[in-house]
């Protein structure tokens, strides 16, 4: 089973789709990560169908970077054992980046042949999360990301791969972890040859002073290969620290609709930060998504309906929109 993985970036996609609600170019890039990163946490499987619904429905509300899938052997994840089957249907929205999780050469290859746009690859700070996630040391999996390029580049040079460092922030196993790790395994990964390489509070121990300063500090590292934010919600500090990570720059953030997902090798991480309730921050300050929140909300119907019962978050949807509301156009 394989944990949330960050994806960052800092530069601003257009929307290329005629039924995108919003005309003009977002200024920041919401990525939806729960069809991967939700539901692998979840111990009922999904039927496909139901998650193509769902992904339909996310498509609709004007989400245009949406990690669909994760592959892994299935007797490790049953949830994700038709994986190819929903990278397949993602590929007929036009204008959506779909994206999959891969934990190593292997999984790289069965995705590119499923067709994706862009590999994420879970590379952790901490070295006891490393062997607890992935089975392996830090200093292998940077040697797997260099292979994966290496595949990458030989089979389909249009892929991009990001390199999402997760436990950036701390870890429930080890505790700390050093700044000086988290920048200085940056930098291996973008020798490494990740286009983007991203920065996740895995374990939900992060706070704004913290991810300013280490955004800021990988960023001076490594360029415009740091993107986006992959935060949790566990303490109550995803939105804030989502909003530390904008005042430094981040353009790119990652978010799952119900605030479904947490990180089943990181006891207590619950929470990754709600689609809808950050759609609305950002809108309401005026910063363009080209999401329709009320297509988002609507959007967690076919959710539901695929995993009844299945506790889903959010402020936003629970209380509705504000009279009057209108969202930046």
């Amino acid at each position: 089973m394989i944990v949330p993985i960050v994806r960052l970036s800092f530069y601003l996609m257009e929307q290329t789709s005629p039924s995108t609600p919003s005309r003009q170019s977002p200024d920041v890039l919401i990525s939806e990560v729960g069809p991967r990163d939700g539901l692998q946490s979840v111990k009922v499987t999904m039927p496909t169908a139901d998650k193509c619904r769902w992904i339909d429905a996310l498509v609709a509300a004007g989400l245009r970077e949406i990690e669909v899938a994760s592959f892994v052997p299935a007797r490790l994840l049953p949830q994700m054992a038709d994986a190819a089957e929903v990278v397949r249907h993602a590929l007929t929205h036009p204008g959506v980046t779909v994206m999959a999780l891969v934990p190593n050469l292997r999984g790289a290859e069965a995705a590119l042949a499923a067709g994706v746009h862009k590999l994420t690859i879970p590379v952790s700070a901490s070295a006891a999360h490393s062997l607890a996630n992935v089975r392996k040391t830090r200093e292998e999996m940077v040697a797997e990301v260099r292979a994966i390029v290496r595949l990458r580049e030989a089979l389909a040079p249009g892929v991009r791969i990001e390199a999402g460092i997760s436990t950036a922030f701390g870890c429930t196993l080890q505790g700390a972890v050093p700044e000086d790790e988290v920048v200085r395994l940056a930098a291996e990964l973008a020798e490494a040859g990740a286009e983007e390489i991203g920065l996740s509070d895995t374990t939900g121990m992060a706070n704004p002073a913290q991810v300013r300063r280490l955004f800021n500090r990988v960023r001076a590292e490594i360029g415009e290969r740091t993107g986006a934010a992959h935060m949790h919600n566990t303490r109550g500090l995803g939105l804030a620290n989502c909003l530390a990570a904008y005042d430094v720059g981040v353009r790119t953030f990652d978010s799952s609709l119900g605030g479904l997902g947490g990180c089943p090798y990181a006891p207590g991480a619950s929470g990754n930060v709600v689609t809808e309730d950050l759609v609305f921050l950002f809108e309401a300050m005026g910063v363009r998504t080209g999401v329709d929140i009320e297509r988002l909300i609507a959007a967690r119907a076919p959710l539901q309906a695929g995993l009844p019962g299945e506790p889903l978050y959010g402020m936003t949807p629970e209380a509705g929109l504000p009279k009057g509301w209108h969202a930046a156009a």
